[in-house]
Protein backbone atom coordinates (compact mmCIF):
# COMPACT_ATOMS: atom_id res chain seq x y z
CA UNK A 1 0.00 0.00 0.00
CA UNK A 2 1.18 3.51 -0.74
CA UNK A 3 0.07 6.75 0.90
CA UNK A 4 1.11 10.38 0.60
CA UNK A 5 1.08 13.18 3.13
CA UNK A 6 2.33 16.70 3.72
CA UNK A 7 4.53 17.10 6.80
CA UNK A 8 4.93 20.35 8.74
CA UNK A 9 3.51 22.33 5.79
CA UNK A 10 6.96 22.02 4.20
CA UNK A 11 7.62 18.49 2.90
CA UNK A 12 5.73 15.92 0.85
CA UNK A 13 6.05 12.33 2.03
CA UNK A 14 5.41 8.98 0.36
CA UNK A 15 5.17 5.83 2.49
CA UNK A 16 4.86 2.15 1.59
CA UNK A 17 3.22 -0.42 3.89
CA UNK A 18 2.74 -4.18 3.86
CA UNK A 19 -0.99 -4.48 3.17
CA UNK A 20 -1.36 -7.60 5.34
CA UNK A 21 0.49 -6.44 8.46
CA UNK A 22 0.62 -2.64 8.22
CA UNK A 23 4.41 -2.71 8.63
CA UNK A 24 6.06 0.34 7.08
CA UNK A 25 8.47 -0.71 4.32
CA UNK A 26 9.95 2.61 3.28
CA UNK A 27 9.55 6.36 3.50
CA UNK A 28 10.75 9.11 1.14
CA UNK A 29 10.17 12.86 1.21
CA UNK A 30 11.06 16.10 -0.54
CA UNK A 31 10.41 19.83 -0.07
CA UNK A 32 7.25 20.67 -1.93
CA UNK A 33 4.34 22.08 0.07
CA UNK A 34 2.38 25.10 -1.16
CA UNK A 35 -0.44 27.32 0.03
CA UNK A 36 -3.87 27.11 -1.63
CA UNK A 37 -6.31 30.08 -1.94
CA UNK A 38 -7.97 31.31 1.26
CA UNK A 39 -11.42 29.98 0.32
CA UNK A 40 -10.02 26.43 0.11
CA UNK A 41 -7.92 26.59 3.29
CA UNK A 42 -10.50 24.70 5.33
CA UNK A 43 -9.68 21.54 3.38
CA UNK A 44 -5.93 21.91 3.91
CA UNK A 45 -2.82 22.59 1.83
CA UNK A 46 -1.66 19.00 1.69
CA UNK A 47 -0.84 16.80 -1.30
CA UNK A 48 -4.02 15.78 -3.15
CA UNK A 49 -3.19 13.47 -6.05
CA UNK A 50 -3.57 9.68 -5.87
CA UNK A 51 -0.35 7.93 -7.04
CA UNK A 52 -0.37 5.41 -9.91
CA UNK A 53 1.55 2.12 -9.88
CA UNK A 54 2.52 -0.25 -12.71
CA UNK A 55 3.86 -2.95 -10.38
CA UNK A 56 7.49 -1.85 -10.62
CA UNK A 57 7.30 1.92 -10.33
CA UNK A 58 5.15 4.41 -8.47
CA UNK A 59 4.23 7.76 -10.03
CA UNK A 60 3.48 10.60 -7.60
CA UNK A 61 2.25 14.11 -8.41
CA UNK A 62 3.52 16.65 -5.89
CA UNK A 63 1.64 19.89 -5.23
CA UNK A 64 4.23 22.10 -6.97
CA UNK A 65 3.65 20.45 -10.34
CA UNK A 66 6.44 17.90 -9.87
CA UNK A 67 5.96 14.35 -11.18
CA UNK A 68 8.19 11.86 -9.34
CA UNK A 69 8.89 8.22 -10.28
CA UNK A 70 9.90 5.87 -7.43
CA UNK A 71 10.90 2.21 -7.33
CA UNK A 72 8.14 0.18 -5.70
CA UNK A 73 10.45 -2.12 -3.73
CA UNK A 74 12.74 0.50 -2.21
CA UNK A 75 11.28 3.97 -2.77
CA UNK A 76 14.44 4.96 -4.66
CA UNK A 77 13.84 7.93 -6.94
CA UNK A 78 14.16 6.99 -10.63
CA UNK A 79 13.41 10.40 -12.12
CA UNK A 80 11.50 13.61 -11.46
CA UNK A 81 9.98 16.18 -13.77
CA UNK A 82 9.37 19.76 -12.65
CA UNK A 83 6.64 20.61 -15.13
CA UNK A 84 6.02 24.25 -14.18
CA UNK A 85 9.74 25.04 -14.33
CA UNK A 86 10.35 23.16 -17.60
CA UNK A 87 7.50 24.89 -19.43
CA UNK A 88 7.72 28.20 -17.51
CA UNK A 89 4.00 28.24 -16.72
CA UNK A 90 3.78 29.02 -13.03
CA UNK A 91 1.84 26.88 -10.56
CA UNK A 92 -1.86 26.08 -10.53
CA UNK A 93 -3.73 27.90 -7.78
CA UNK A 94 -4.76 24.63 -6.09
CA UNK A 95 -1.60 22.68 -6.86
CA UNK A 96 -1.11 19.48 -8.86
CA UNK A 97 -4.48 17.79 -8.26
CA UNK A 98 -4.82 15.34 -11.16
CA UNK A 99 -3.91 11.70 -10.55
CA UNK A 100 -1.39 10.23 -13.03
CA UNK A 101 -2.67 7.77 -15.63
CA UNK A 102 -0.41 4.96 -16.88
CA UNK A 103 -0.96 4.05 -20.54
CA UNK A 104 1.45 1.55 -22.09
CA UNK A 105 4.97 2.99 -21.90
CA UNK A 106 3.72 6.42 -20.88
CA UNK A 107 2.33 8.39 -17.96
CA UNK A 108 -0.28 11.07 -18.62
CA UNK A 109 -1.08 14.03 -16.35
CA UNK A 110 -3.05 17.26 -16.53
CA UNK A 111 -0.73 20.00 -15.30
CA UNK A 112 -0.07 23.74 -15.36
CA UNK A 113 1.44 23.17 -18.82
CA UNK A 114 -1.67 21.37 -20.10
CA UNK A 115 -2.04 17.65 -20.69
CA UNK A 116 1.30 15.94 -21.16
CA UNK A 117 2.50 12.39 -21.73
CA UNK A 118 5.98 11.33 -20.65
CA UNK A 119 7.95 8.12 -21.06
CA UNK A 120 7.33 6.20 -17.85
CA UNK A 121 10.90 4.84 -17.75
CA UNK A 122 12.76 8.11 -18.32
CA UNK A 123 10.34 11.00 -17.77
CA UNK A 124 11.10 12.36 -21.25
CA UNK A 125 8.27 14.27 -22.93
CA UNK A 126 6.29 12.31 -25.54
CA UNK A 127 3.70 14.99 -26.36
CA UNK A 128 1.99 18.06 -24.93
CA UNK A 129 -1.48 19.56 -25.45
CA UNK A 130 -1.73 23.03 -23.82
CA UNK A 131 -4.98 24.03 -22.09
CA UNK A 132 -6.99 27.11 -23.05
CA UNK A 133 -5.40 28.73 -19.99
CA UNK A 134 -2.10 27.87 -18.35
CA UNK A 135 -0.41 28.49 -15.02
CA UNK A 136 -2.63 29.51 -12.09
CA UNK A 137 -5.91 28.98 -14.00
CA UNK A 138 -4.58 25.98 -15.90
CA UNK A 139 -4.25 22.38 -14.89
CA UNK A 140 -7.18 20.30 -13.79
CA UNK A 141 -9.13 19.21 -10.74
CA UNK A 142 -10.25 16.16 -12.71
CA UNK A 143 -8.17 13.15 -13.78
CA UNK A 144 -7.74 11.69 -17.30
CA UNK A 145 -9.24 8.38 -18.41
CA UNK A 146 -8.86 6.10 -21.43
CA UNK A 147 -12.04 4.97 -23.21
CA UNK A 148 -13.33 3.89 -26.61
CA UNK A 149 -15.88 6.30 -28.06
CA UNK A 150 -17.33 5.98 -31.57
CA UNK A 151 -14.96 3.03 -32.18
CA UNK A 152 -11.88 5.16 -31.43
CA UNK A 153 -9.65 4.58 -28.41
CA UNK A 154 -9.04 8.00 -26.90
CA UNK A 155 -7.91 9.93 -23.87
CA UNK A 156 -10.71 11.87 -22.18
CA UNK A 157 -9.57 14.95 -20.26
CA UNK A 158 -11.66 17.57 -18.48
CA UNK A 159 -9.89 20.86 -17.89
CA UNK A 160 -11.19 23.88 -16.03
CA UNK A 161 -12.72 25.16 -19.28
CA UNK A 162 -13.61 22.20 -21.48
CA UNK A 163 -13.70 18.46 -22.10
CA UNK A 164 -11.53 17.01 -24.85
CA UNK A 165 -10.83 13.74 -26.58
CA UNK A 166 -7.17 13.23 -27.50
CA UNK A 167 -5.24 10.55 -29.35
CA UNK A 168 -3.35 8.92 -26.45
CA UNK A 169 -0.35 8.05 -28.64
CA UNK A 170 0.18 11.36 -30.45
CA UNK A 171 -1.70 13.92 -28.34
CA UNK A 172 -3.78 15.04 -31.33
CA UNK A 173 -7.08 16.68 -30.38
CA UNK A 174 -10.05 14.71 -31.73
CA UNK A 175 -12.87 16.87 -30.32
CA UNK A 176 -13.65 19.42 -27.62
CA UNK A 177 -16.69 20.77 -25.81
CA UNK A 178 -16.90 23.79 -23.51
CA UNK A 179 -17.92 22.81 -19.96
CA UNK A 180 -18.94 25.85 -17.87
CA UNK A 181 -18.29 25.86 -14.12
CA UNK A 182 -17.90 28.32 -11.25
CA UNK A 183 -14.20 29.26 -11.00
CA UNK A 184 -13.45 26.45 -13.42
CA UNK A 185 -14.39 23.84 -10.81
CA UNK A 186 -14.78 20.87 -13.13
CA UNK A 187 -13.67 18.45 -10.44
CA UNK A 188 -15.16 14.99 -10.87
CA UNK A 189 -13.77 12.44 -13.31
CA UNK A 190 -16.03 12.03 -16.38
CA UNK A 191 -18.12 8.87 -16.61
CA UNK A 192 -18.10 7.05 -19.97
CA UNK A 193 -21.24 5.10 -20.91
CA UNK A 194 -20.95 3.48 -24.35
CA UNK A 195 -20.40 6.31 -26.85
CA UNK A 196 -21.46 8.95 -24.33
CA UNK A 197 -19.75 10.90 -21.57
CA UNK A 198 -21.36 12.30 -18.40
CA UNK A 199 -20.07 15.12 -16.24
CA UNK A 200 -21.60 17.25 -13.50
CA UNK A 201 -19.99 20.55 -12.50
CA UNK A 202 -20.02 23.09 -9.70
CA UNK A 203 -22.18 25.94 -11.03
CA UNK A 204 -22.42 24.57 -14.57
CA UNK A 205 -24.99 21.79 -14.34
CA UNK A 206 -24.96 18.19 -15.55
CA UNK A 207 -24.19 17.24 -19.15
CA UNK A 208 -24.49 14.04 -21.15
CA UNK A 209 -22.50 14.23 -24.39
CA UNK A 210 -22.76 11.84 -27.32
CA UNK A 211 -20.00 11.03 -29.79
CA UNK A 212 -20.53 10.23 -33.47
CA UNK A 213 -17.90 9.65 -36.13
CA UNK A 214 -18.19 11.51 -39.44
CA UNK A 215 -16.06 11.95 -42.56
CA UNK A 216 -14.73 15.16 -40.99
CA UNK A 217 -13.85 13.58 -37.65
CA UNK A 218 -16.02 13.51 -34.53
CA UNK A 219 -19.35 15.18 -33.93
CA UNK A 220 -20.18 16.00 -30.32
CA UNK A 221 -23.77 16.69 -29.35
CA UNK A 222 -25.47 17.25 -26.04
CA UNK A 223 -28.00 14.50 -25.33
CA UNK A 224 -29.40 16.16 -22.23
CA UNK A 225 -28.58 18.84 -19.69
CA UNK A 226 -29.92 19.56 -16.19
CA UNK A 227 -29.25 22.12 -13.46
CA UNK A 228 -27.99 19.43 -11.08
CA UNK A 229 -24.61 20.48 -9.64
CA UNK A 230 -21.79 18.10 -8.79
CA UNK A 231 -18.87 18.86 -6.52
CA UNK A 232 -15.83 16.66 -5.89
CA UNK A 233 -17.31 13.15 -5.95
CA UNK A 234 -16.96 11.14 -9.16
CA UNK A 235 -20.20 9.36 -10.20
CA UNK A 236 -20.78 5.64 -10.67
CA UNK A 237 -23.06 3.70 -13.04
CA UNK A 238 -25.15 0.65 -12.14
CA UNK A 239 -27.52 -0.73 -14.78
CA UNK A 240 -29.28 2.32 -16.29
CA UNK A 241 -28.73 4.63 -13.34
CA UNK A 242 -26.05 7.19 -12.54
CA UNK A 243 -25.42 7.74 -8.83
CA UNK A 244 -23.78 11.09 -8.10
CA UNK A 245 -23.10 12.97 -4.88
CA UNK A 246 -24.00 16.65 -5.32
CA UNK A 247 -22.80 20.03 -4.14
CA UNK A 248 -25.81 20.23 -1.80
CA UNK A 249 -24.51 17.07 -0.07
CA UNK A 250 -27.29 14.82 -1.40
CA UNK A 251 -27.00 11.60 -3.38
CA UNK A 252 -29.00 11.61 -6.61
CA UNK A 253 -30.06 8.75 -8.86
CA UNK A 254 -30.41 9.75 -12.53
CA UNK A 255 -31.64 7.83 -15.58
CA UNK A 256 -28.62 7.98 -17.88
CA UNK A 257 -30.76 7.79 -21.04
CA UNK A 258 -33.10 10.71 -20.32
CA UNK A 259 -31.42 12.69 -17.56
CA UNK A 260 -34.55 12.32 -15.43
CA UNK A 261 -33.80 12.44 -11.72
CA UNK A 262 -35.35 9.40 -10.05
CA UNK A 263 -34.70 10.37 -6.46
CA UNK A 264 -32.55 12.56 -4.26
CA UNK A 265 -31.53 11.77 -0.68
CA UNK A 266 -31.25 13.90 2.42
CA UNK A 267 -27.77 15.46 3.00
CA UNK A 268 -24.92 12.98 3.63
CA UNK A 269 -21.58 14.75 4.11
CA UNK A 270 -19.73 17.24 1.89
CA UNK A 271 -17.85 14.61 -0.10
CA UNK A 272 -18.15 10.93 -0.94
CA UNK A 273 -15.75 8.49 -2.51
CA UNK A 274 -17.62 5.54 -4.00
CA UNK A 275 -16.77 2.00 -5.11
CA UNK A 276 -19.16 -0.40 -6.86
CA UNK A 277 -19.53 -4.12 -6.23
CA UNK A 278 -22.37 -5.67 -8.24
CA UNK A 279 -25.53 -3.77 -7.29
CA UNK A 280 -24.03 -2.32 -4.12
CA UNK A 281 -22.22 0.97 -3.53
CA UNK A 282 -19.65 1.39 -0.79
CA UNK A 283 -19.34 5.09 0.07
CA UNK A 284 -17.03 6.94 2.46
CA UNK A 285 -17.79 10.53 3.40
CA UNK A 286 -15.33 13.14 4.64
CA UNK A 287 -16.52 12.72 8.24
CA UNK A 288 -15.35 9.11 8.30
CA UNK A 289 -18.75 7.44 7.91
CA UNK A 290 -18.85 4.33 5.70
CA UNK A 291 -22.16 3.43 4.04
CA UNK A 292 -23.25 0.28 2.22
CA UNK A 293 -25.99 1.19 -0.25
CA UNK A 294 -28.28 -1.00 -2.32
CA UNK A 295 -28.39 0.56 -5.80
CA UNK A 296 -32.17 0.80 -6.14
CA UNK A 297 -33.42 3.14 -8.91
CA UNK A 298 -36.63 3.83 -6.97
CA UNK A 299 -35.35 4.82 -3.54
CA UNK A 300 -32.30 5.18 -1.33
CA UNK A 301 -31.66 1.98 0.63
CA UNK A 302 -28.83 2.12 3.18
CA UNK A 303 -28.05 -1.46 4.18
CA UNK A 304 -25.45 -0.57 6.78
CA UNK A 305 -23.54 2.44 8.06
CA UNK A 306 -20.85 2.98 10.65
CA UNK A 307 -18.18 5.47 11.66
CA UNK A 308 -14.78 4.11 10.68
CA UNK A 309 -12.74 7.21 11.53
CA UNK A 310 -12.87 9.98 14.10
CA UNK A 311 -10.79 12.14 11.75
CA UNK A 312 -11.60 13.72 8.38
CA UNK A 313 -11.30 11.16 5.56
CA UNK A 314 -10.97 13.02 2.25
CA UNK A 315 -8.83 10.39 0.50
CA UNK A 316 -10.63 7.96 -1.81
CA UNK A 317 -11.41 4.65 -0.14
CA UNK A 318 -9.73 1.55 -1.59
CA UNK A 319 -11.18 -1.96 -1.80
CA UNK A 320 -9.25 -5.19 -2.38
CA UNK A 321 -10.98 -8.53 -1.91
CA UNK A 322 -12.92 -8.27 1.34
CA UNK A 323 -10.70 -5.53 2.75
CA UNK A 324 -11.53 -1.81 2.84
CA UNK A 325 -8.67 0.66 3.24
CA UNK A 326 -9.44 4.04 4.82
CA UNK A 327 -6.90 6.86 4.76
CA UNK A 328 -7.93 9.50 7.30
CA UNK A 329 -6.07 12.65 8.26
CA UNK A 330 -3.47 10.91 10.44
CA UNK A 331 -4.13 7.18 10.10
CA UNK A 332 -4.35 4.30 7.63
CA UNK A 333 -6.85 1.64 8.72
CA UNK A 334 -7.86 -1.67 7.16
CA UNK A 335 -11.31 -3.18 7.73
CA UNK A 336 -12.60 -6.63 6.85
CA UNK A 337 -16.04 -6.93 5.28
CA UNK A 338 -18.14 -9.93 6.26
CA UNK A 339 -21.50 -11.15 5.04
Amino acid sequence: MFVTETRDRSHEVVKAFDRHTGQQLWNVEWPGAMSVPFFAKANGDWIRSTPACDGSRLYVAGMKDVLVCLEVETGTEVWRKDIAEEFDTGLESFGFVCSPLIDGDGVIVQSSAGTIKVNKLTGELVWRMPDAELGMMGGSFSSPIIATLAERRQLIVQTRQEMMGLDPDAGEQLWSKSIPAFRGMNILTPLVIGDRVFTCTYGGGAHMLSMDRTDQGFEVRQVWETKMEGYMSSPVLIDNSIYVHLKNQRLACVDHLSGKERWRSKPFGKYWSMAVNGDHILALDERGELLLIDADPNQLIVLDRRMVSEEPAWAHLAVSGNHVFVRSLNHLTVFEMKQ
